[in-house]
C-alpha cells in the first residue's frame, strides 16, 4: 500500500495541487485527476506519441513519466496552446491543411511540432518528419500533417 502525497504541478501556466501515489503517471493525473483529456492514452509504452506533452519545452511521453518527477517543471498540454481565446497557429494550420482525420494523434503531433518550431522556426521537411517521428498516425500518410507544420512555420 503506497501513501499518497500532495504535489504541485505547473500545468499550462497554472500551479495545480494534486494528491497522488508515487507510481501515478503524469498521463493519469492529467486525464483523470485534472480533466485535461486532450492528452490521449493509447499504448502506455511510450511508442505512439498520443500522450505527448511538453515538459520544459521538450516532447515527453506522459504515460512513462511519473507525476512526482515533474514537480517544479513547466508542463504544457494541448489545452494550454490557446491564445487569447483563439487557436494557436499550429492548430489552425492543421485545420486549414486537412491534417486532422480522427484527431486521436493530433494533440501529440501539434505539441511535438511546437517544440520543433520553438527551437527551429524555419525547419526543412526532413526536420519536420524527424520531429514527429515519435508520433504515430493510423489515418494519414503524414503528408498533410507535414504540410500543416511547414505552413505554421511560415505563418510566424
Amino acid at each position: 500500500m503506497s501513501l499518497k502525497q500532495l504535489i504541485e504541478l505547473n500545468i499550462n501556466g497554472e500551479v495545480r495541487e494534486v494528491l497522488v501515489e508515487p507510481r501515478t503517471t503524469l498521463l493519469h493525473v492529467l486525464r483523470e485527476d485534472l480533466g485535461l483529456t486532450g492528452t490521449k492514452e493509447s499504448c502506455n509504452a511510450g511508442d505512439c506519441g498520443a500522450c505527448t506533452v511538453l515538459i520544459d519545452h521538450k516532447p515527453v511521453a506522459s504515460c512513462l513519466t511519473l507525476a512526482i518527477e515533474v514537480q517544479g517543471k513547466e508542463i504544457l498540454t494541448i489545452e494550454g496552446l490557446e491564445q487569447q481565446g483563439g487557436l494557436h497557429p499550429l492548430q489552425q494550420a492543421f485545420i486549414d491543411h486537412y491534417a486532422v482525420q480522427c484527431g486521436f494523434c493530433t494533440p501529440g503531433m501539434i505539441l511535438s511540432a511546437k517544440a520543433l518550431l520553438d527551437r527551429n522556426p524555419d525547419p526543412t521537411e526532413e526536420e519536420v518528419r524527424e520531429a514527429i517521428s515519435g508520433n504515430l498516425c493510423r489515418c494519414t500518410g503524414y503528408t498533410k500533417i507535414v504540410e500543416a507544420i511547414l505552413a505554421a512555420a511560415h505563418h510566424k
